[in-house]
Order: structure tokens, then sequence, then C-alpha cells
């Protein structure tokens, strides 16, 4: 199995590369307007890139997803109910996306925004069931995403506590690669570290901690960040 992150900080965010090196097949996950160091990093590995998804639909930067999906002949993969206005493949709660010997299992996870998924990676060389999750802007490295760009804050913030419960059951195991760390507005007290586990994030992350529903909404109405500037503009550009 390949993977690579690629952790960016105009804006701040991190993209990833990920697929089987046997069968030379990968997926590149929420990458920036500029597609160049996804196109060299899936040829330095002998990488076709089948699939480009975006977690989400980004408020805080233009996603590249639909440029390089065209520039190397892949699909481009949305959550459910988008809403874009091109053709995308809508990747629905429990589609399996095929990489060879790697499975990246889409888990439909709304709260930051309703179309949110998570994708979980099985790679089948070692056993079978996930080991990684890309989380987006749902859980990330201290926090959870802000949940008023695309909804109300407070429906955001209900539907964010049913996503945050999937995760909770997945193993402590899992490792969490977010789709940002520190210096991002989409989350509040975020670290700079851009990797985590489900089992610290269970024991430290404030909000991932909660589980209790209207104490979580509480807590994530309290003091949230400014929103990205022409974050409803670069959202609606994102849609086309």
């Amino acid at each position: 199995m390949i993977l690579r992150q690629f952790l960016h900080t105009e804006p701040v965010a991190a993209s990833y590369l990920v697929g089987c090196g046997g069968k030379g097949v990968a997926a590149v996950i929420d990458p920036l307007e500029h597609v160049d160091p996804y196109v060299r990093a899936a040829a330095e590995h002998g990488m076709a890139v089948r699939y480009v998804i975006d977690t989400h639909v980004h408020a805080d930067h233009l996603s590249g997803a639909r440029r390089l999906a065209d520039a190397v002949g892949a699909e481009y993969v949305l959550g459910p109910a988008a809403g874009a206005a091109f053709p995308f493949r809508e990747a629905q709660d429990g589609d399996a996306l095929e990489l060879g010997n790697v499975t990246l299992r889409v888990l439909h996870t709304p709260g930051h925004t309703p179309e949110h998924v998570t994708l979980l990676v099985v790679d089948r060389t070692r056993g079978a069931e996930p080991w990684a999750a890309f989380t987006g802007h749902t859980l990330m490295v201290g926090d959870m995403g802000r949940t008023e760009l695309a909804t109300t804050a407070e429906r955001g913030a209900r539907d964010l506590f049913e996503s945050a419960e999937r995760l909770h059951r997945l193993p402590d195991h899992v490792t969490v690669f977010p789709g940002a760390f520190s210096g991002s507005v989409c989350g509040r007290g975020l670290s700079g570290n851009p990797v985590s586990t489900v089992g610290y994030e269970r024991r430290f992350n404030r909000a991932f901690a909660m589980r209790d529903r209207e104490a979580f909404v509480a807590h994530m109405l309290r003091d949230v960040p400014q929103p990205p500037p022409r974050a409803a503009e670069t959202r609606a550009a994102n849609l086309g």
C-alpha cells in the first residue's frame, strides 16, 4: 500500500494520495487548486489515479479535484446529495471504492457539511478491517469541524453528534488522517500534529469525547471562529 500526505499552509489543509502499489492504482483525497504535486507523486510511485475525492464541498479554499480528475482521466467523487452542477460519482454510505488490494469504504458523516463523508481504509494484504480513516473536517486532531458553513449551526451540530457516534464505534487503533490541522479556521484548538488515532481523540479531544447530545451541541455553538473569507462564494464555486 502507498500513502502520501500533503501538508499545505496557504490555505491550511491536508491532502492525500492512497492506493495499491502492487496494482498501481490510487485515489487522491481533498486536493487543492494547484494539482501538479499530486500528478507528480502518482507518477513517482507508478500509480494511475482512479478516483479523485472531496470529503466535502469546501468553503475555505478552491478545490482542485475536478481539474485533477480531468487531467488524469479519473472519476470525481462527492458525498450524497452534494447538489453539484457538474457530473460526478455520488458516493453513498456503505459504498466501496476499489483500488487493487486497497478499499476505501464510504461512511456518511454529515455535520461540518451535509454531504461530508469519511473514508475508511482497508488493506487486504494486512487484514479485512479498517486500519485508518480519512476524516476530512469531521474529526480533526483536537477538535471537530465547525457546523454553520452549509446549514444552520445547530442543525449541523446535531448531525455532527450523530457522525461522532458512528466514529466512536471504530477501534482505538484506527489512525485518523484529518483534512486540516493547526491554523485552519474550520476548527478550534487544532493540533499542529496532522495525524492521530481514534483512541487518542476519544480521550483528549474535548468535543469528540462528549457523549451527551445537548452538551455537545452547546459546546459546538460556543466560541465559533470567524468564517473563512468569502465562504459562501467559495462553496458555490466548488459546486460549479
